[in-house]
């Protein structure tokens, strides 16, 4: 699923910048096939913050990471994600769940492609879109739940540095009404879209869009957890 070489991939700069170390890292899980999500009540929002919280007590932890390509039961109660015939329930990108107002970091030198508040409940929130060209391979990142201030000050064009801090995490009023997270998502076809693009797909167009929206390394050290994608 990566298209960039595991050389190029341990010289992204990590998102959540350096100054945390691997140990303040954990896994976490949202996959329907999951018993302990269930049991812990995340079958719907509510729960959700509470899950978060508890996954990162446990592993005395800061930051929790996961969810490529995982099926998560959670979005079936929300029409944001669902119309009469369809449930979007395959995640897309990473989600790494820290603090808000946690700092975010370019991985690599690009360029601001577009940005937008995304304000539906439940969507994004204050979102950035970047591109990136490495070995002649252009593709876009896609930060989202930021904070409305990380979008106050950039524009169309603007050209940052990896490493540069870009961004910070939105608290749930301005991110969507999400528990504070980075939606962080790597495509290779960004289509026509602008400031936003799909972050959950439905099982039939799931292919698909795990095809144009491969995984990247974002932290210190790869953290390697279980694939929950099952269709």
């Amino acid at each position: 699923m990566n298209f960039l070489s595991p050389s190029k991939q341990k010289k992204l700069f990590p998102v959540m910048g350096n100054s945390f170390s691997e140990k303040d890292y954990c896994t976490i899980s949202l996959s329907a096939n999951d018993p302990t999500v269930i049991a812990g009540g995340v079958t719907s929002f509510e729960g959700l913050d509470n899950y978060v919280q508890k996954v990162l007590e446990k592993n005395n932890a800061k930051i929790a990471v996961g969810g490529y390509g995982e099926r998560r039961m959670i979005y079936s109660g929300s029409t944001h994600f669902t119309d009469e015939k369809n449930v979007r329930c395959i995640h897309l990108g990473i989600d790494l769940w820290a603090a808000a107002h946690t700092p975010i970091y370019a991985p690599l030198a690009g360029k601001i492609h577009s940005f937008k508040y995304n304000n539906q409940v439940l969507d994004y929130g204050a979102t950035i879109i970047t591109e990136h060209t490495v070995d002649k391979k252009t593709f876009w990142l896609l930060f989202g739940h930021l904070s409305l201030s990380s979008i106050e000050n950039i524009k169309i064009g603007q050209k940052i540095k990896r490493g540069e801090r870009i961004a910070e995490l939105g608290e749930p009023q301005e991110n969507g009404g999400w528990s504070p997270h980075l939606h962080l998502q790597c495509i290779t076809d960004l289509q026509n879209w602008w400031g936003d693009f799909p972050g959950v797909a439905t099982v039939s167009e799931a292919e698909y869009y795990l095809n144009i929206c491969p995984m990247l390394s974002f932290q210190p050290s790869p953290i390697s957890y279980q694939q929950k994608f099952m269709c």
